[in-house]
């Protein structure tokens, strides 16, 4: 693989392409013949980039999440592999797939889905998992499982109603419909819509912005939001936790200073 703290770096998976320039890390579903459909060997290369090699980059200020062919972000699960299962295999592959997702949402950088074309399913549920969601005018949401007669596996139902809300979550699911990129963008689902083959250099755009601010500080602010949604935890007394921490860092103070001589602050994560 490579080293820890390792700034350039050459990772090999079967399914993600990856580019790590200026300390953002991009990640290309590399299944375009399948529309990047979610099968274990995805799940896998995801499990390994998030949990291991990406916590290892030097540097390292946001991640960006894209399909490749331009078709599809993930048109879904692969439903080839479902066949034959049973209740058991069936609640391993949820949790699994729940599992990975809370990996890439609890990750301690921001991390941006760049959607093109569908993202349908298991698709839908990969970009909702990610901090933030950049569309192409093209992009198409949905969680389609009822079709199926399944309903979403990997966080689909609690996702969607943190976005939407209640009503109009529970109206996507039962009915399957799908909504372009401009209604995403009106519902809260994504946060911009750019011009189709935009959407990488946008999310790159927010991440640039987000790499001049504090990172310890950024990286509270995902653990103390992702709070509030935990009903194991109270998100208020999270925030006074996580303030409180923050007094004595190299960046608070460099922050602090750089206010008051009205120039801009020069952080170093410590």
């Amino acid at each position: 693989m490579y080293t820890k703290k390792q700034s350039i770096i050459q990772m090999t998976y079967k399914t993600l392409l990856t580019e790590y320039t200026d300390g953002i890390l991009t990640v290309t579903l590399n299944r375009p013949k399948a529309l990047n459909a979610l099968n274990a060997q995805l799940f896998t290369d995801l499990r390994q980039l998030f949990l291991e090699d990406a916590t290892m980059l030097d540097g390292l200020r946001g991640v960006i999440l894209t399909g490749a062919g331009g078709k599809a972000f993930v048109a879904g699960a692969d439903i080839t592999e479902f066949d034959g299962l049973d209740a058991q295999a069936a609640m391993d592959l949820a949790q699994r797939g729940q599992d990975i997702f809370f990996l890439i949402e609890r990750f301690r950088v921001p991390v941006i889905a760049a959607v093109s074309g569908y993202a349908l399913g298991g698709g839908c549920e990969l970009a909702m998992a990610c901090h933030i969601r950049v569309a192409s005018e093209r992009a198409k949401f949905g969680q389609p499982e009822v079709n199926l007669g399944l309903i979403p596996g990997y966080g689909g139902t609690q996702r969607l109603i943190q976005y939407i809300g209640k009503g109009r979550a529970l109206e996507l699911l039962v009915t399957a419909d799908m909504i372009d990129a401009h209604k995403a963008l009106e519902w809260g689902l994504v946060t911009h819509v750019v011009t189709h083959g935009e959407e990488v250099n946008a999310a790159r755009e927010i991440l640039q912005k987000i790499a001049t601010k504090a990172p310890i500080a950024v990286a509270k602010v995902i653990e103390t939001v992702n709070a509030y949604f935990d009903k194991k935890q109270d998100g208020f007394a999270q925030e006074v936790m996580k303030f409180a921490s923050m007094v004595n860092t190299e960046d608070f103070k460099e922050g602090a200073t750089a206010f008051v001589e009205k120039r801009k602050a020069v952080f170093t994560g410590k």
